[in-house]
């Protein structure tokens, strides 16, 4: 994996909310990397605070503390007008309500290429993509003519994914885009986002709270618990061997196909207090290759008892 480019890097990142009086720390000193061509995870419950690190990524929560660089260059914090416009092109974002995300008033038309205003096109280029972008998730080109109501959610889902792309990005943050959808619909879009990720080279950040659906198109998940990342791994590998409690509680409650076994298997709740921090406090740690555990001492001794 350090053969890989990175593209993104997240340092340290804190983002709060509130007055300073009663601030609100949503996201607590998270650090990872992405490389080009990956499908990072980031997986936690609601209230996590994974869709802000998206959020800040494409800068629309401002990080409080730490930094995030795009191509080793910062783009957190007061940047030149240029590489906002530079980052706005190559970062895109995928929201998770395609009910929610589009303008009703607006035809297709206009929100599928609303990023291209100002770049000067003419009339005729710009219907050009439109009718491209639109192709390329599967629909037809004479949609453009219509109102987002007319459709389904999967087809406003598309139309949120042609938005992304006509920008032409390097980088998508889908933000759980297949939470609001008929599970008949999320394979489709999944596959989707596959397929062009194969085709244009496409990197993404694919945020949610399903390890199942991450599993599927993750090649490394973090997972993230009250704003603290707390494990980190390849996919396979997280799934075989997942270390914290945290973890560990979230795959017990993955449905099971089979009926019988869904019965009789045993949930795992997750109690925070189960852990020695106030004594022994965690550090973020790479307890075997690509592998990093939010663990103290303690609990760094019992993990290396059991190999």
């Amino acid at each position: 994996m350090s053969e890989r480019k990175k593209l993104l890097e997240v340092k340290n990142l804190e983002v709060t909310f509130g007055s300073r009086r009663h601030p609100f720390r949503a996201v607590k000193g998270v650090s990872f990397d992405i490389y080009e061509g990956e499908t990072f995870g980031l997986v936690g419950e609601s209230g996590s605070g994974k869709t802000t690190i998206g959020r800040s990524i494409i800068r629309i929560n401002p990080a409080s503390g730490g930094e995030i660089l795009y191509r080793g260059e910062r783009i957190s914090g007061h940047i030149s007008s240029a590489l906002d416009r530079q980052i706005t092109r190559q970062i895109q974002m995928i929201f998770q309500d395609p009910m929610a995300s589009l303008n009703e008033r607006a035809k297709v038309d206009y929100i599928v290429s609303e990023g291209l205003y100002g770049r000067h096109l003419k009339e005729s280029e710009r219907q050009e993509k439109v009718a491209k972008a639109l192709s390329d998730v599967g629909l037809l080109p004479e949609f453009a003519s219509r109102f987002p109501h007319e459709f389904s959610g999967g087809q406003r889902q598309r139309i949120g994914i042609a938005r992304a792309l006509i920008m032409d990005p390097d980088f998508i943050i889908a933000d759980e885009p297949i939470s609001a959808l008929d599970v008949s619909i999320r394979a489709q879009v999944l596959n989707l986002m596959s397929q062009l990720q194969k085709e244009r080279g496409l990197t993404y950040l694919f945020i949610a709270h399903d390890l199942s659906v991450v599993r599927f198109i993750c090649d490394r998940i973090a997972v993230i618990h009250k704003g603290e990342l707390v494990e980190l791994a390849e996919s396979e590998q997280l799934f075989a061997n997942p270390l914290h409690p945290y973890t560990q509680a979230l795959l017990s409650a993955i449905p099971m196909p089979d009926p019988i076994a869904e019965k009789q298997k045993k949930l795992l709740v997750y109690d925070p207090s189960m852990h020695h921090y106030e004594s022994d406090p965690p550090s973020w740690v790479e307890v075997e290759p690509g592998h990093f555990l939010l663990a103290n001492r303690e609990e760094l001794e019992k993990i290396g008892n059991q190999r």
